[in-house]
């Protein structure tokens, strides 16, 4: 039986990881804390409307504030 548990760690931990995202996911799924869903993705779109801001995007942007 101890064998057995070795060899299925050693297998799992052999697997290619499938990176923040997909970890992310899995966590949010398994625990239950689709609350933090929309405070990423507004910590994202605040991040991407203040990458835009140093472009040629920016006179379109500052029009929303």
């Amino acid at each position: 039986m101890n064998q057995k548990r070795s060899s299925d760690f050693e297998k799992q931990a052999a697997e290619a990881g499938g990176g923040f995202f997909s970890e992310f996911w899995v966590f949010l799924k398994d625990n239950k804390k689709w609350w933090l869903l929309p405070i990423l993705l507004a910590f994202l779109l605040m991040g991407a409307l203040l990458l835009a801001g140093g472009t040629g995007a920016a006179p379109f942007i500052y029009t929303l504030f």
